[in-house]
């Protein structure tokens, strides 16, 4: 099968190119311009096309380039708090980056096409409102959830309008081995890390402890994408999510517990961020009845594969120093 994904050397993109390779499929991963990172392979199965979600024309040449049965829609601004820095450039990368490719894979016929949004559409919720569902009423507190939230409007219209197998997939927090900092997990295991390794002082920098959150394995979340383009209906929508609140400072002790070092724990003003919304978590039942997926990688393996993947990447940066 030929595949087209863009944010191919993202978080969960890489692990979905992984995925798709292993299985044998030719993946063309969608490569912006002037973007330094590069998914990292000797599969000649593999081929990086540049383009960009802002350019109609040079995106379609993409697509139609890599004449895609399926395409996974990935890309975008990923960071919450940091769109209020510029709202209508995270409003023109995902929601009219998400319309352009849409139109592109008009342009190759009707591919199966799979669009990422997000569980922070939701915005302030009560406990009666939990768990969040697919009939939960989005009210997105930010332009980063404002702008998925329009993005998942366009899927339905897409589907009505001209049939095109699309449907959107909206998941909670992943996380796992390879995800960058500026998200909890990676924040605390890549600290853990550097201490473990004496690259700093056994002190933990933290914020706001009390949320309790939905966290899946991004290899649980790939597995339910690839779900979703076999088995999901056209022009609906899909959450993604363990079905159960972590809360915070569980994932600190148990990084801490898997990293086996004495640490000092402090609290940062600047990282304290109260919360609006102390507990959210959804439900993967409407997943589960179409595609029979559920989650299957428990939290203290994501949370040790988060962690050990820093260690390694840390001891090789410090193995390179002269």
């Amino acid at each position: 099968m030929r595949v087209f994904v863009t944010g191919a050397t993202g978080f969960a993109g890489t692990h979905l190119v992984n995925d798709l390779l292993e299985q044998g499929h030719q993946v063309y991963g969608l490569v912006y311009r002037g973007d330094s990172r590069r998914y990292e392979t000797t599969s000649a199965a593999y081929t990086p096309i540049e383009g960009d979600l802002q350019d109609l024309a040079s995106l379609k040449e993409a697509v139609v380039a890599a004449k895609p049965d399926v395409i996974y829609h990935l890309a975008g601004w990923a960071l919450t708090a940091e769109s209020w820095r510029d709202p209508a450039r995270v409003l023109a990368i995902n929601t009219g980056g998400t319309a352009n490719l849409l139109e592109a894979a008009l342009a190759v016929g009707r591919p199966r096409v799979v669009a990422v949004t997000s569980a922070e559409i939701y915005g302030q919720v009560t406990a009666a409102d939990l768990p969040i569902t697919e009939r939960s009423i989005p009210d997105p507190r930010h332009p980063y959830g404002l702008s998925k939230w329009a993005a998942g409007q366009l899927v339905g219209l897409y589907w009505q309008r001209y049939q095109l197998p699309v449907l959107e997939a909206r998941p909670f927090n992943h996380i796992g081995p390879g995800q960058e900092p500026g998200f909890v997990v990676p924040d605390f295991a890549s600290q853990l890390a550097a201490i473990a390794l004496g690259l700093r002082e056994p002190q933990m920098l933290v914020g706001n402890l009390d949320a309790e959150r939905d966290f899946t394995d991004v290899r649980d979340v790939v597995r339910a994408y690839q779900r979703l383009a076999s088995d999901g209906r056209p022009g609906g929508t899909y959450i993604i999510a363990s079905g159960q609140p972590v809360p915070i400072h569980y994932l600190l002790t148990t990084l801490i517990q898997i990293a086996g070092i004495g640490v000092e724990v402090t609290y940062d003003p600047e990282r304290m961020r109260p919360s609006d919304v102390p507990v959210l978590y959804g439900s993967y039942a409407r997943l589960e009845q179409d595609t029979g997926w559920r989650p299957e990688i428990h939290l203290r393996q994501s949370l040790h594969d988060a962690y050990y993947g820093w260690h390694e990447r840390l001891r090789r940066e410090q193995e390179s120093v002269p």
